[in-house]
């Protein structure tokens, strides 16, 4: 073989090398994966047209309690999807995921029923992509990590702020060591997202006809419904999540593991309640803090849904205090602040109107995030695509971490004392009263899972 030829088949031999690292994505697309969401609302219908940007995927299954939102979205995605086909539509979860043809099922409920459709949908033989937290309790999340490692199925969280793309430079700069030693995190929420009706404005009404709100409730305490109920307003009460603690602090806590390699946290205490708008039906905390003690470097949590904010630009964030300088990190944007007073270094979240002008104009899209959940869909596609050799970047494995700490966090305020946790045996060290509260009773004739019998 002369040098000219070498060179040939060199090359030809290194295109194929190269080709084979997209094959994956090239035989996904050639063998259509087939999907299903449960729970059609506001940010079910965004992760999912996110989705149906990147991957020609077939929709072909949509479930909601709410009759008149599964039809709406029913059409919604016949317009956007390649095929133009209309998805069944399923008001029960279960009749959906017995016909056991999908690939991957999305789940978009509200939290109290992320645990029972995303581990019927492992047994099922599918994939999930859920929204964040895990769940509502401590076991439910481990039995959803246990239902997905017993099955071999890759579950993805919507705790996308691993996938955002502004965020990834500001974690190697935490990594690189440009901050120096970290003394502290702080995590953050002060928006004004407490929902404010009272009895007066918000009083108990029958549920509309057009929603199924006995299998709305599930297994979650059957309480009146209002106004505030649904669509979108549940996150008012603890009954279906953990307040704004298992919202949003869930996403920044995750936000600071993920960029620090944090395991679990050591001790967890939390502290606050309803102290400033008491007239409100909500009953989920106005005001909290919560530490996480990872081994000496604290992560302290505030929220507060009243009065000014301590830095506007920086609402919903968290901040890294290092000998050498600042990290502000947030959802839309980074700020790199030295202590020596040198340049700063910053990034704004990436928006993609060149790509995908339709961001512009979809109703109730966060732009600012749109761009993430795409990053996020690739990821979870490849984790697909390449079963036991990678896990998703958000794996159920450290959803349920960030998840599980958030409900404790609740736990200790509740009972007023700081836990420490062993992730060994997944329980509260010498505090009884504790682990009997890692579970939530269900409402019959709903079972509640357990790890070892998923």
């Amino acid at each position: 073989m002369n040098r000219r030829q070498f060179l040939c088949t060199s090359g030809r031999a290194l295109a194929l090398v190269t080709a084979a690292r997209y094959l994956p994505t090239t035989f996904a697309a050639e063998k259509v994966r087939r999907v299903g969401l449960i729970g059609c609302g506001w940010y079910g219908k965004s992760a999912l047209f996110r989705l149906l940007q990147i991957e020609p995927v077939e929709v072909v299954s949509l479930c909601d309690v709410d009759q008149r939102m599964l039809e709406e979205a029913g059409q919604m995605v016949a317009e956007r999807q390649r095929s133009k086909k209309t998805p069944r539509l399923y008001r029960d979860y279960r009749a959906m995921l017995r016909e056991k043809d999908l690939d991957i099922v999305q789940v978009s409920t509200p939290d109290h029923w992320h645990a029972l459709p995303v581990i019927e949908a492992i047994r099922a033989g599918a994939d999930v992509y859920c929204e964040k937290p895990t769940g509502v309790d401590v076991v439910e999340s481990h039995a959803m990590l246990a239902a997905a490692r017993k099955y071999n199925r890759v579950v993805q969280v919507n705790t996308q702020r691993r996938s955002t793309p502004h965020l990834q430079p500001a974690r190697e700069l935490l990594k690189s060591g440009t901050l120096g030693r970290l003394r502290s995190v702080d995590i953050c929420c002060y928006w004004h997202m407490r929902n404010r009706d009272t009895v007066q404005s918000a009083p108990d009404i029958p549920p509309p006809p057009h929603l199924d709100y006995e299998l709305w409730t599930g297994p979650a305490p059957m309480r009146p419904f209002t106004k505030i109920h649904h669509p979108r307003g549940w996150r008012a009460f603890m009954e279906y999540g953990n307040g704004i603690v298992g919202d949003m602090c869930v996403h920044m806590l995750d936000m600071v593991r993920w960029m620090l390699d944090l395991g679990w946290p050591k001790t967890i205490t939390s502290w606050g309640g309803i102290l400033h708008d008491r007239a409100s039906r909500a009953n989920i905390t106005d005001t909290q803090t919560a530490v996480f003690d990872f081994d000496g470097l604290p992560v302290i949590w505030n929220h507060r849904t009243w009065g000014p904010m301590p830095d506007p630009d920086y609402p919903w964030a968290a901040i890294f205090h290092g000998e050498k300088g600042t990290l502000k990190a947030s959802v839309f944007k980074y700020e790199f602040i030295p202590a020596d007073g040198g340049p700063r270094r910053s990034a704004e979240a990436v928006l993609e109107y060149d790509k995908y002008p339709e961001d512009r104009t979809e109703k109730d899209l966060e732009r600012h995030v749109a761009s993430a959940l795409r990053a996020h869909w690739r990821n979870f596609l490849e984790a697909c695509d390449r079963r036991g050799e990678v896990r998703p970047v958000a794996d159920i494995e450290q959803a349920h971490i960030s998840s599980a700490s958030c409900f404790l966090a609740n736990l200790a305020m509740d009972l007023g004392r700081t836990l420490t946790w062993d992730p060994a045996t997944h329980t509260c060290v010498n505090d009884p009263e504790a682990n009997q509260r890692l579970r939530r009773p269900y409402r019959a004739p709903w079972v509640h899972p357990e790890p070892d019998q998923v």
